[in-house]
Parts: C-alpha cells; sequence; structure tokens
C-alpha cells in the first residue's frame, strides 16, 4: 500500500470512529421506578418493561445482564425499563399486583400485554421484551 493511501486510509478509521464514539447511544431508557417516569411513559404511549428486583435474589441476579444486554438492542431503542426494588417499594407492588420478586411486566403505554416470574431464559425474557412493542 502506498504511504499516500495509507495515510488517507487511516484518516478515514479515524474519522469515522469519532462519529461512531459521538452518535447517540440507541438503547432501551432504564432507571429505578418512580411514578413519574412510569406516568410519562405510560401517557406517551411508550413500551415498558417494569422489572421487580431484590438484591438477595439469585433469580433476578440471573435475569439483570440479559435484561440489560437486551436493553443495548436498537430495536428496543423506544423502551422504558423501570426497576421496582421490592424491598421498598411495596406501594408499586401492591398497584401491579405483585406478590414476588423477579417478576417481569411488559406494558404498551397503560396496557399490560405479559408478565412472568422468575423465568431466567433470554429467549423467555426476550419475549416479553417484544410484547411491549404495539
Amino acid at each position: 500500500m502506498h504511504r499516500r493511501t495509507f495515510v488517507l486510509a487511516t484518516a478515514a478509521l479515524t474519522a469515522t470512529a469519532a462519529l461512531a464514539a459521538t452518535a447517540p447511544a440507541r438503547a432501551a431508557t432504564q432507571a429505578p421506578f418512580t411514578q413519574q417516569a412510569f406516568a410519562a411513559a405510560r401517557d406517551a404511549g411508550k413500551p415498558i418493561l417494569i422489572a421487580v428486583h431484590a438484591s438477595w435474589c439469585p433469580v433476578c441476579a440471573k435475569q439483570a445482564p440479559i435484561i440489560n444486554s437486551l436493553a443495548q438492542k436498537p430495536e428496543y431503542q423506544n423502551l422504558t425499563i423501570l426497576t421496582v426494588d421490592f424491598d421498598s417499594q411495596k406501594d408499586v407492588l401492591k398497584t401491579f399486583g405483585v406478590t414476588k420478586q423477579s417478576t417481569l411486566i411488559a406494558l404498551h403505554g397503560a396496557a399490560e400485554r405479559g408478565r412472568a416470574v422468575g423465568i431466567t431464559a433470554q429467549d423467555e425474557i426476550q419475549a416479553l421484551f417484544l410484547k411491549t412493542k404495539a
């Protein structure tokens, strides 16, 4: 390869890498559950996944990396994932009729589309992600 071609190719790769680094993230929004965040997503008719988590729960520990991995996929960029703390947010548990940690609830706006307790298989969790879509 000629030096000039190499220099131009290197410059093009550097520019591409810089653009990729500054491009907006195309991932789901993940946040702790607050009534305000839920109401905003619900009222906007957005896809929502409620993840009920407990720090001491081994099933929750298996679910978390799968949820995080799926959330990075561009097809879920409009999804809002809200994590409910099983031990401290009892009022939220009551609102959603949740009795066990590791509960995942798929909604689209205000409409519940699916629910599962204790699942840890990626394909089952992804199926809930898909149910959040219109």
